[in-house]
């Protein structure tokens, strides 16, 4: 990507990969905040994630295409660029590579707003901010582009009483604790997606003893999700997670988690995400058997969505 420079160093530890042997999804996030933070300083403002910051970047939107996947010890590198910048907002797209191989592990393409630290409120760019920008303008590499997630909403639609309608079961629920906000107080979007990828095996109870009488895959990988976050949540905030099947192919689903405040029944943020079926011996995708398909089929609800 010309005008992209790098903005994250580093390498997969131990204790951030899952069940499956590799990197949670969690951590990919935990990556672009920080290449963001990178990305911010070389747009001259180096103290936006500070504690004593004016101005800082406020996440609204991750779309994050997996495309090899990383494993513990795995050297890894992130490249960033700007896509898009608004009035008050930009659209930037990271690029996580495998150091050794120079093939990319995954593409985040951020939505972030401009806002004060504060308060939140968003306000224009100065035109130190939009020069530098220039500088660092690049073109949406092919690997970034959305395969099988739809585009992200106005707003969402998501609410508690319309789960309730849908009939969504409750996958996770729990506090926002410190440790997962960042220095404003809000919520970090990898600690909300923390608990999205604790919540998988509660929807899906029961697939993979299926999908092992299939003789099918025995694991499974997420390929691409898109994660909108309407508010983010504050420490001591409570946060419930509600989810269900939009739809089951041959080798993938497509799911959709609406993470809710239990208590006044508004959104924090949705996911929609595109997950396969992954034989953990040959680490490559592999289709679902029948029996899987069927235990899955029976959890589709018609009409989840953004």
């Amino acid at each position: 990507m010309s005008g992209a420079i790098e903005v994250w160093r580093g390498g997969v530890d131990a204790w951030e990969c899952d069940e499956m042997g590799h990197l949670n999804v969690r951590f990919y996030l935990a990556r672009a905040y920080e290449g963001l933070a990178g990305l911010a300083a070389a747009l001259g403002m180096p103290d936006a994630f500070s504690p004593h910051a004016e101005a800082t970047l406020l996440i609204r939107e991750h779309h994050v295409r997996f495309l090899r996947e990383a494993q513990v010890g795995a050297p890894l590198h992130m490249t960033a660029g700007v896509l898009e910048l608004g009035e008050s907002d930009l659209v930037a797209v990271q690029i996580l590579t495998h150091s050794l191989t120079g093939q990319p592990c995954a593409a985040i393409t951020t939505r972030a707003i401009h806002v004060t630290a504060a308060e939140g409120r968003a306000f224009p760019w100065s035109g130190r901010v939009r020069a530098a920008a220039e500088a660092l303008r690049v073109a949406r590499p092919a690997e970034a582009e959305p395969r099988g997630v739809g585009p992200a909403p106005a707003a969402l639609s998501a609410s508690w009483a319309e789960a309730d309608r849908l009939g969504l079961p409750v996958v996770a629920r729990g506090l926002v604790r410190p440790g997962d906000c960042d220095v404003f107080g809000r919520a970090r979007p990898e600690a909300l997606m923390g608990r999205v990828s604790d919540a998988a095996w509660h929807l899906l109870s029961g697939v993979f003893d299926a999908s092992a009488a299939d003789a099918g895959p025995s694991g499974g990988a997420m390929l691409e999700c898109r994660f909108v976050f309407e508010r983010l949540p504050r420490a001591g905030d409570q946060v419930c997670v509600r989810a269900g099947l939009a739809e089951v192919a041959e080798k993938t689903t497509r799911r959709f988690d609406w993470l809710l405040d239990p208590v006044g029944g508004e959104p924090w943020a949705v996911m929609e995400a595109v997950a396969a079926g992954l034989d953990l011996k040959a680490r490559k995708l592999a289709p679902f058997g029948p029996a899987a398909r069927a235990q899955m089929e029976s959890r589709l609800v018609p009409g989840i969505g953004w």
